[in-house]
């Protein structure tokens, strides 16, 4: 592998899924990647099913094209989508960056950031119940843990993607901010609302991960190699 295609491909790891929250490297989307010595890449993605969701697929095809676009070095960047039932349209949408509304006239009203922003909060959800269980393991008591700061959380992977999630949807996530916000407002979730909030997040981390499962699953049924960068 060469300079370029390893940077390319780390570049297509910081893509992710919105639905799972994992790059699409690690699930096995990217079917191929190639840098000619002119810097010109070719991208080729593929997806569990034909008929996966066309609006999960474009986000995944545009942020792969942004992010490989922006690798230095590499002069013109072609993201490919294969075997899909609106791959054509996808495909010739990004290529153009003309959004999906233009991608899909007639068909699609708004773009996408409102979808992003939902699977962001999910994702914030899913990774407060990866922080918190081990912290009710050990034994904090729920009313401390009403009232912890970021900063007073041990570190982990866990932790630094939590905080990561939050950056990006606009939350806070410094040191000094509450581990238990609300995803949708910032708002502290208070001692009272705790269990309830609590229970959502575990519901939605093991609904996330149930979905990346079957995911990986039908991928394995539909080729029978692994993708780029797969783990």
């Amino acid at each position: 592998m060469s300079g370029h295609d390893g940077a390319v491909l780390a570049a297509l790891g910081t893509v992710r899924d919105p639905e799972l929250d994992e790059p699409i490297t690690r699930l096995g989307f990217v079917a191929s990647c190639t840098v000619s010595p002119a810097g010109d890449a070719q991208v080729r993605l593929r997806l569990p099913t034909y008929f996966c969701a066309p609006n999960f697929a474009f986000l995944m095809v545009a942020d792969a094209y942004d992010a490989v676009s922006a690798v230095p070095g590499i002069r013109h960047a072609e993201i490919v989508l294969d075997e899909h039932f609106a791959s054509d349209a996808i495909n010739t949408g990004v290529a153009a960056q003309a959004g999906f509304v233009r991608t899909f006239d007639g068909e699609a009203v708004a773009e996408l950031a409102g979808l992003r922003a939902d699977f962001l909060r999910k994702a914030v959800m899913a990774g407060t119940d990866l922080v918190c269980r081990p912290l009710l393991a050990a034994g904090t008591a729920p009313a401390d843990l009403a009232v912890m700061t970021l900063g007073e959380v041990p570190p982990s992977p866990e932790l630094d993607r939590l905080r990561r999630r939050r950056i990006e949807l606009g939350l806070p996530a410094g040191p000094g901010d509450l581990l238990l916000v609300d995803p949708a407002t910032g708002a502290p979730v208070g001692l009272e609302a705790l269990p309830l909030h609590l229970r959502r997040a575990r519901v939605t981390r093991v609904g996330i991960e149930a979905n990346a499962g079957i995911c990986r699953g039908m991928l394995r049924v539909r080729y029978d190699t692994k993708g780029e960068g797969e783990s």
